[in-house]
């Protein structure tokens, strides 16, 4: 979230600028730098965003572990690699699907009316605009959806390239070691 380039006219004070995001509040200053409050390496969120936060760390979790999952095909058949990554992506996705919500939720908060004015509110962003990290969000719903669902696909398919003698061979052998 920040500030657009909006003109300052009348007499008044002009009304501040700046970014907020779920760790860090920054007001531009005379300086060259902005003026920044909390950040990722103190890992606490801004108090009204700290439920997003958590969802977005239970994501990315969710999203790694996938990742690292792959070292299973050396271990288990590839179906069940791929139904255990599907899951976790389905996971990933809602999460960061409740996130997405929640986060315009908590814009109520008093660091977003201190940048944005008197007139935000809970999915009103008053004088603030979203910016590209938001629509990523978004757009990483979508990729865990459609990951989630290619994994589940792909895991189908295992099952049925098998021929059906060999689903008891299988079976039979991790049974017996």
């Amino acid at each position: 979230m920040g500030t657009g380039d909006t003109r300052h006219q009348g007499a008044g004070p002009a009304p501040p600028s700046g970014t907020l995001g779920l760790f860090e509040v920054c007001l531009e200053s005379d300086w060259p730098v902005p003026d920044c409050r909390g950040g990722l390496s103190s890992l606490s969120p801004l108090p009204s965003f700290q439920s997003v936060a958590v969802l977005v760390g239970v994501s990315l979790w969710a999203v790694w572990t996938s990742v690292l999952c792959l070292c299973l095909f050396r271990f288990c058949s590839a179906a069940t690699v791929y139904k255990i990554c599907a899951w976790l992506q389905l996971t990933a996705g809602f999460c960061l699907a409740l996130a997405c919500v929640l986060f315009p939720d908590s814009w109520e908060s008093p660091e977003m009316r201190a940048l944005c004015g008197d007139s935000v509110g809970s999915f009103s962003a008053g004088n603030c605009s979203v910016h590209w990290a938001y629509i990523l969000a978004i757009l990483g719903v979508l990729d865990a959806a459609i990951l989630a669902t290619l994994a589940f696909v792909l895991a189908n398919r295992q099952d049925a390239l098998l021929p059906p003698d060999a689903k008891d061979v299988t079976t039979g052998l991790l049974m017996s070691a």
